[in-house]
């Protein structure tokens, strides 16, 4: 595979992980499932058959 076909598979996967993510929180706030101002959020990320575990916190300012 091209260095080039590589950097276009992970730009795929990750507009699809952020899309997909932006609206499941956007659901959970929609819902009402949050309490207080800042919802506190964590994606992890891992990869089959390796030992990738990476993992992002962070807090989500609420309208």
């Amino acid at each position: 595979m091209s260095e080039d076909a590589f950097n276009m598979s992970i730009r795929k996967f990750l507009k699809e992980v952020g899309i997909t993510s932006q609206r499941k929180i956007e659901e959970t706030v929609r819902e009402g499932q949050t309490g207080g101002q800042k919802l506190k959020v964590r994606m992890t990320l891992t990869a089959e058959g390796t030992d990738l575990d990476h993992v992002v916190t962070g807090e989500i300012e609420l309208p």
